[in-house]
This record gives C-alpha cells, sequence and structure tokens, in this order.
C-alpha cells in the first residue's frame, strides 16, 4: 500500500493486517534507523503492539543499508511470512524500495562507499548544478530523464559513471523480475489541500516533540543518504547559520508539500496502483480477498 506522507497509511495498513490476521512490512527508506524518531512519523508503541511490524528500527544509522540490500532482505522475509499467511501488507512511501520488492532492479556495478561520501561533500559545498553539468556531459539520455531536484538520483547516477566510466543509462535495461506472489497495489489519496493541512499540523507536532533536538544528534551523520531529505536537511542549514528558525520551519513545510506531490507523481506513472480514500477499507478488504479466490 503507497501514498503520499501524512495520508494515513499506518492506520489503514494496521486495520488490513488486524482483518487478515497478518503482519507488516515497511517499504520506508527511513523508519529503518534506530535513531530517526520524530522525523520519520513511525508507527508509535500503541501501533506497533496491535500488529507485528518488520523493517521498523531494525538497524542503525551508522549501518551502509542500500534498496539493493533491502530487496534481498524483503524477499527472505516475505517468503517466510507468505508460509504463515495469505496477505502480508506491505506499506510505505518509498517508490524505489516498492520497485525492489515488485520487480527488482538492473544489476548495477559495485560502488565505492567513499565516492558516495565525496559526492555528497560536492552537494553541500557547491549544490546540485555542477553535478547536473557533470551528468549532461557523461550522460545526456539520463540527464534528460532524471529528477533533476533530486540530488540523491543525481549522486546515484554519477555514482555508477565514475566507478564504470560507462553511462548510468546503459545499465538501466526496465528488466522486471517476475515474483512468487501476486503483487495488489493499493493507493489512498484525499484531496491536496486536506493533505496540505495534514502535513503542516504533522510537522507541528514533530517540531513540538523534539524534532530540532533529534537532528542536533544526528548532525554529526548528516552526509547520510538517509538524512539528506527533508525533515533533516532544513534543520542541518539551519545550524550552519544559512537562515533563522522561522524559516527552516517554513521551509519544513514547504519541502514536505512538494515532497507529498513528488510521491504521487511517482506512484501516479503505476496504472496497476488502485486509488482509495483513506475511509475505503472495506474497498481494499474486497479487492484483496477477490484477488485470493482468483
Amino acid at each position: 500500500m503507497v501514498g503520499p506522507t501524512a495520508v494515513g497509511k499506518t492506520k489503514f495498513a494496521i486495520e488490513l493486517a488486524r482483518h487478515f490476521d497478518t503482519e507488516i512490512v515497511s517499504a520506508d527508506s527511513r523508519q529503518f534507523y534506530r535513531e530517526m524518531e520524530i522525523g520519520t512519523a513511525k508507527p508509535d508503541s500503541e501501533e506497533l503492539s496491535l500488529a507485528k511490524h518488520h523493517f521498523i528500527n531494525s538497524h542503525s544509522i551508522r549501518e551502509h543499508y542500500s534498496v539493493g540490500m533491502y530487496e534481498e532482505d524483503a524477499l527472505t522475509l516475505l517468503e517466510a511470512l507468505f508460509e504463515k499467511h495469505d496477505v502480508v501488507v506491505v506499506v510505505g512511501g518509498s517508490g524505489l524500495f516498492f520497485k525492489a520488492i515488485w520487480e527488482g532492479f538492473d544489476d548495477m556495478p559495485a560502488v565505492d562507499l567513499n565516492l558516495r561520501k565525496e559526492l555528497n561533500l560536492e552537494f553541500e559545498k557547491s549544490g546540485i548544478e555542477p553535478l547536473l553539468e557533470e551528468l549532461k556531459t557523461n550522460d545526456p539520455t539520463y540527464h534528460d530523464q532524471v529528477d533533476r531536484q533530486n540530488h540523491q538520483r543525481v549522486i546515484r547516477a554519477l555514482e555508477v559513471i565514475r566507478s564504470s566510466g560507462k553511462p548510468f543509462s546503459d545499465f538501466r535495461k526496465s528488466t522486471v523480475t517476475r515474483r512468487p506472489f501476486e503483487n495488489v497495489k493499493i493507493g489512498l489519496s484525499m484531496e491536496r489541500e486536506i493533505l496540505f493541512d495534514r502535513i503542516n499540523q504533522r510537522m507541528d507536532q514533530m517540531i513540538d516533540a523534539g524534532l530540532f533536538e533529534e537532528a542536533k544528534k544526528l548532525e554529526p551523520y548528516k552526509a547520510h543518504n538517509a538524512l539528506q531529505t527533508v525533515g533533516y536537511s532544513e534543520i542541518f542549514k539551519y545550524f550552519e547559520g544559512e537562515y533563522d528558525k522561522e524559516e527552516a520551519v517554513r521551509l519544513l513545510k514547504r519541502n514536505s508539500r512538494r515532497y507529498a506531490k513528488r510521491q504521487m507523481t511517482w506512484f501516479k506513472r503505476d496504472e496497476e496502483i488502485r486509488w482509495m480514500q483513506p475511509n475505503d477499507l472495506d474497498e481494499a478488504i474486497q479487492l484483496i480477498t477477490k484477488s485470493l479466490d482468483a
């Protein structure tokens, strides 16, 4: 089950899991990390007690954990879960992590982690424009396709280019690996104005809960990919004196709303996703039950 931040995925997933007496697998790129508690909107202790969750607080920010590693771990877990359950609920808002489960990735060359750190430092020092120019020079095909506001995608492509000496697009063959299970793809959405209001309220709640204090503890790890994201990067720049706290809060809310729009853009490209409202639980149950009977 997919959808933008703050749309209500956690509650919906728990209700589905309880109905089908099953477990939940998180497909969120940041909820793995124990130290990232407030800014990732993880299920709270009460919610975690209502259904068994996997890939929540499973790793430390000090560990390297890639989407490729997640693909391997998630498929192994799903194989074990499907021996006990007819249905497993996978929930999150990270498109790449759903792609890992649904269809897998093309084989990519191994990349030196020091190169990733080097590229992240270049981004912090000079911004994304020099990286985009390098990408345009070495791989104009992918340069024309990439989301140029998403520096992590740009950096990922340059990692491969610098490591292999070949264009990143050469490795992207769009190979789909057939899985031994059926994907029933459900997406949650709501009116934009209501969603944006929920996002603003959630950010206020996170700040009141200690988001800035949490970010301060995580500042030594700010070059980590998981922290190069909305909810933390704005605060790190505030710590560096780039703007005041009032502006940091404004940017946190604005960028969270923009992130939600990017999530929807990603998922809307998948015509197999059945879109529902957060109160359409019965419709979702019927859809899943129908797939089991087919």
